[in-house]
């Protein structure tokens, strides 16, 4: 996943946020009545397609791969979703929120806080949601001024640190604090981990191999290792 990418950087400079605006909820106009069948199914193309290109080359490829991916003309892009900027808010806002219910369905579904986080980095992993994280909650090197969050670490400059700048960001940032704090303090989870370690974990794609079958082992492997990387170890 890119964590940064300069369309979007370019839409919050100009006061964009990942609100969707008023008028049909949603971020890509403000359409109250319901799509012709095969609209409805170009949209749905189109998502998927977005969803697909932006998990495995990030927000940084450009909309011609994603209707070439969706079959479907650049201009049918367009006219569901008027810039780039529109399109990475509506997928980025429906991962976030797949991601905030995948992890409170593990806080509640598991009663060991080791198990709980492990079922979470699965699920999320399995879900590819993790690799579509709004590109501007992952940042480096982030100015000392900037606010941190009470889960990130703050020795060094340089790492990774967390920004959460609407409600969607927050509250999934905030329930994989309550993941890392209970394993945490269970004593099952490393001292020095912190949220965007997590995050960085389900945001890190395992190489692109041409068998699905091929994939999918190898990106079990890679979640094997960095979860044994995370848990703490006796002195």
């Amino acid at each position: 996943m890119h964590v940064q990418d300069s369309h979007w950087s370019s839409a919050l400079a100009n006061g964009a946020t990942m609100s969707a605006p008023a008028g049909g909820g949603r971020p890509d106009g403000a359409r109250t009545t319901p799509l012709r069948v095969d609209a409805q199914r170009n949209l749905e193309h189109v998502l998927r397609a977005a969803r697909e290109v932006f998990g495995e080359l990030g927000y940084g490829a450009p909309m011609e791969d994603v209707a070439r991916r969706a079959r479907v003309g650049v201009g049918t892009v367009y006219r569901r979703f008027p810039s780039k900027d529109v399109l990475v808010r509506r997928i980025a806002e429906e991962e976030t929120s797949r991601l905030t219910e995948q992890a409170r369905a593990a806080l509640g579904q598991e009663d060991e806080p080791w198990s709980a986080l492990s079922r979470f980095l699965r699920t999320s992993v399995a879900s590819g949601a993790g690799r579509l994280l709004p590109p501007q909650v992952l940042r480096v090197g982030v100015a000392e001024e900037q606010p941190r969050l009470p889960q990130q670490r703050t020795q060094a400059s340089g790492e990774l640190r967390l920004v959460a700048d609407d409600a969607g960001a927050s509250e999934l940032l905030s329930v994989v604090g309550q993941l890392v704090d209970r394993a945490r303090g269970a004593g099952a989870l490393r001292a020095d981990v912190s949220v965007s370690d997590v995050l960085l974990v389900i945001a890190t794609p395992a190489p692109s191999l041409p068998d699905a079958a091929q994939q999918a082992a190898a990106s079990s492997r890679l979640l094997d290792i960095l979860l044994e990387g995370l848990r703490s170890r006796p002195v």
